[in-house]
């Protein structure tokens, strides 16, 4: 998958930070001179400004890989099943209160993105500058987790969501801020490829096991939560991102420079600016067509929402080969032949094939086609656009700043787009069925749309 203000000291406690565990507060640092992390892998020293020239170790990517993994169950099975299961509990009837939960969790991370990316930046501590935002925001995530299960009425679960969304945000943006870091260009579309691979296999064994526990409500959200939880925190454990306390400080932290962070300048960075555009409107389209996913399969096949599990886990199981041929396919043979933007186009195509089959289809093997065709594309643009964006970074010593800024592309939709998604499944709805045909037609034109605009326009990246 905690307040809206930067997290305190009793947040860093609960987090394992301790005040014997100094993390200070600092201005970016502009050393010159690179140093090999204890991780294994090689890499710059954190606040760098030059690009990362030495490749990360095969043993610091796996760990990445499960970490990523870890990361991915513990957002996507409540995202994807266990908020539609307590909703179905505590409002049945009421779908679109999905869309308003998942919607105000993401507003309530995109308002402090920009500032943990600051603080992430400038934090100075013997665990590096990344490794204590994995630590804080599995404490906070697995918390909001908790709340979800137990909460007795929807008010509450979507108060849940938003600390749950927030914390898993939160560590997911420090791990894909260390590859940022670390990955230098001839290994970034296939570390994307491994990472994305990773993100794509986890919410479908999640499901697995959350439909194994589905008699207990709780477990549903506990057990994904505590798997990715270990997993998260072995990482910085098991190989370590290195002491940044040494960094000297260069810039100053002002309200100016705070409020700068939510941007960046259109003029000066435009690839960065039509790339960001592009993956903006891509994810309009990803997330109305799987947002509704567990009430459309319930709808379209005629089953309770609670037995849905079975049918989300075998589709994601029969797509998780396409995610591994997407991920795999895209990363490794975009490092190869060194053409990203080709790669973005077929996934953006592949796409809207997928949301066709899915918005035509009332029966299982339609569904599970359309599914993989989605899978695949899905798989493609995450690891094709992510290797774009480690590329295109404007400024390497704000690397945990321009992270957020190019999250918001991605998080952004993920807000406002369930709330669209509500609205239009009730256009020309007839009796309790509502209108999945006209979404997942609207997600594929979207998501073409994104598409080209990366094709088109981003200039410096072939």
């Amino acid at each position: 998958m905690v307040t809206k203000n930067v997290p305190d000291a009793e947040q860093l406690s609960a987090a394992g930070i301790t005040a014997n565990t100094p993390v200070g507060i600092a201005p970016a640092s502009d050393l010159d001179a690179a140093t090999r992390d204890s991780s294994g892998g090689a890499g710059r020293a954190p606040g760098a400004t030059s690009e990362p020239t030495q490749p990360m170790s095969r043993g610091y990517i796996l760990w990445l890989m499960l970490a990523s993994f870890g990361a991915s169950m513990a957002m996507m099975v409540p995202l994807s099943y266990g908020i539609a299961v307590r909703i179905t509990e505590l409002a049945p009837g009421h779908e679109e209160v999905l869309g308003y939960i998942t919607g105000t969790a993401q507003v309530a991370y995109l308002l402090i993105s920009p500032l943990v990316g600051i603080w992430s930046d400038r934090t100075r501590s013997r665990f590096g500058r990344r490794a204590p935002f994995l630590f804080l925001g599995t404490a906070i995530g697995l918390v909001g987790l908790v709340i979800i299960g137990l909460a007795p009425e929807l008010l509450i679960v979507g108060a849940g969501w938003i600390l749950g969304m927030v914390g898993w945000s939160i560590a997911g943006a420090a791990l894909q801020t260390l590859q940022a870091d670390k990955l230098p260009e001839q290994q970034r579309g296939r570390v994307s490829a491994l990472t994305g691979l990773m993100t794509q296999i986890a919410p479908v064994l999640g499901i697995g096991v959350a439909y194994a526990v589905s008699s207990s409500t709780f477990l549903v959200f506990l057990v994904p939560g505590v798997i990715g939880a270990v997993l998260i925190v072995l990482f910085p454990l098991v190989k370590p991102e290195g002491s940044s306390k040494g960094l000297a400080p260069s810039t100053e932290v002002t309200a100016k420079s705070v409020f700068m962070s939510y941007g960046f300048s259109i003029r000066k960075y435009p690839d960065f600016a039509w790339n960001w555009l592009g993956r903006f409107v891509f994810f309009v389209g990803l997330y109305f067509n799987t947002t509704f996913g567990t009430f459309f399969y319930a709808q379209r096949l005629d089953m309770p929402v609670r037995e849905v599990a079975g049918v989300v886990a075998t589709v994601g199981m029969v797509g998780v080969l396409a995610a591994t041929i997407g991920a795999l396919v895209g990363g490794f043979l975009s490092d190869k032949l060194q053409r990203r933007r080709l790669f973005v186009m077929i996934a953006a195509v592949l796409f809207v094939g997928g949301a066709v089959l899915e918005a035509t289809a009332w029966s299982l093997p339609q569904i599970i086609a359309g599914a993989v065709t989605m899978q695949l594309s899905i798989a493609v643009f995450a690891t094709v656009d992510q290797a774009i964006v480690f590329a295109i970074i404007p400024e390497r010593n704000e690397a945990g700043r321009y992270m957020a800024v190019i999250q918001f592309a991605q998080k952004i939709p993920s807000a406002i787009a369930p709330m669209l998604a509500g609205l239009v499944i009730t256009i020309g709805a007839i009796g309790g069925e509502k209108n999945y045909t006209l979404l997942y037609l609207a997600g594929g034109v979207f998501a073409l749309i994104g598409g080209l605009i990366i094709l088109l326009k981003v200039k410096s990246i072939r």
